[in-house]
Parts: structure tokens; sequence; C-alpha cells
């Protein structure tokens, strides 16, 4: 399927690895030029080929969106797409946490300013490009966690909600504009976050008895009740992601589409 990509302008955060690095590589894929910006550089970054420019920034710093957004410019004219993938646990954090009471007002800032400032700032930089250009795309990639209660990870399921309310406020006021905004929720997602050392495979590992490998192949996926019994693959998201930014989704706009394996439940 040909999604009218071509030469298309986007902004991804958090690209280096995981959801947002398969996002990268598949806008590449379908010829869009792609500025992609996270804290450091990885092999899998750096084997991409295409129109791809990669800038690292900390997005955590209030001047770092814009930064990115004006890169963009610079080197390829505009922005006609931004993918505010950046998210999880902030730096220095591991989730997934298990304590309301241990969470400090440090750990309730540094969650919102990683999971929903960036995206605030990246959208208020990017959106006055969009209008110049006649319109555009943003996707934030939120949570199952935002819409599924849990005492697990309360911080970052609070964060992504209000990003799930970001994403709404947002496609009422620029959807009339030609700006489409919309988010997609993965549920847990095979990514480093999960499967790195010290990640959340090895601390439900730690928690249940299991080894990393048990946790990520049955454990986890039992744990959450998800339907298909595996964890969501990253590349299943980026695909989510790339028809909503494609011009083929002219008609959806504010809308929260779930790639979580059946994780919630509700209707």
């Amino acid at each position: 399927m040909d999604l009218d990509l071509d030469d298309r302008v986007a902004v991804v955060t958090g690209a280096s690895k995981g959801i947002g690095l398969a996002v990268t590589r598949t806008l590449l894929g379908e010829g869009a030029r792609v500025v992609a910006t996270s804290r450091s550089r990885t092999p899998e970054l750096d084997a991409l080929r295409g129109s791809l420019l990669h800038l690292p920034v900390d997005l955590m710093d209030p001047g770092g969106p814009a930064e990115v957004v004006a890169r963009a410019v610079e080197e390829f004219g505009g922005v006609d797409i931004l993918v505010n993938n950046a998210g999880g646990p902030p730096p220095g954090a591991k989730l997934p946490r298990f304590q309301f009471l241990e969470l400090t007002d440090r750990d309730w800032r540094d969650m919102f300013e990683f999971n929903l400032y960036t995206a605030v700032r990246a959208c208020r930089a990017a959106i006055p490009l969009m209008l110049e250009r006649g319109g555009g795309a943003i996707v934030n990639v939120s949570s199952s966690m935002a819409r599924q209660g849990s005492a697990i990870n309360v911080d970052y399921s609070a964060a992504k909600a209000a990003l799930n309310h970001l994403t709404k406020s947002l496609s009422e006021e620029f959807g009339p504009h030609g700006i489409r905004v919309n988010s997609v929720s993965p549920g847990p997602t095979k990514t480093p976050w999960w499967t790195d050392d010290g990640g959340a495979a090895d601390i439900i590992a730690a928690q249940v008895g299991a080894d990393r490998e048990s946790v990520i192949a049955t454990v986890a996926p039992e744990m959450m009740q998800m339907t298909t019994g595996r964890l969501v693959d990253p590349q299943e998201v980026a695909d989510a992601v790339l028809l909503l930014v494609a011009p083929r989704s002219a008609s959806t706009t504010g809308a929260e589409i779930a790639v979580d394996g059946g994780f919630v439940k509700a209707i």
C-alpha cells in the first residue's frame, strides 16, 4: 500500500530504539524525510538509510523540542508529521513501580516532564509550521495503562491519561485547520524498556521468582491477561502510527488506537 508519504518531513522523538526506531525505519521506507531525536545514537539507528537526520537532544530540557523542530525546518524546509514517541521511565527511573506511597514529588514531576511536557512543547513548536503549510499530522504515543486502572505505575498512567486528553483537545482546536491529532496506545511491548538488564522483565522476575526470558515469554502476558498471549512487537505499533499520519487517514482525528494484544478489556 502506497501511503503517499514521499518527501513528507517527519519529526520522531525517542527514535533510537524500540517503537521510535520502528517508526523511523518505516517512515524512511515510505519515502519520508525524518528528523530523529534521542539522547544518544544506537547501531540500529545508524544502520538506517534514507533522508535521515539524527539530533542528540535532551527533550526534558524545556528548549529541546523547539530545537528539534527548528532543525527540521533548517534541514528539510518544514514539518508535516510529528510523532511524540519519547516516554516511559525518565532518566534514572526504573519501571514498573508498585507503591504509590513511595513516589515523591520529584518522581511525579519527572514522569510528567518526560511523558507529557515533552509532547506539549513539541506540539507548540510544530503546529504553527503545520498551519503555514496548510495542515499536518500528529501522533502521540500513549499507553494502554492510561485507560486500564492499576496499582502499578500510577504516575506513568496518569501522565499518559493526560496525554490522551491533550490529543483530543488539540484535535478539536486544529482539526478545522487541517491538522489531525491522534494517539496510539501500545500494550506491554517488547522494547529495551522490558528486555535490557535491570528493565521491567528483570524487576518482575525478582517479584515472582522467575527468570527474564520466562517473564517476557509467558509470565508478563499472563499477568496482564493479554488475549494474544505475547508482548506487542514494536513494528505493530509503528504500522498503526504510519497509517494515522498518512493522507489515507484524512478523516481520522481525535482517535485513540489500541495496539495492546487485548490488554484493555473495557468497552
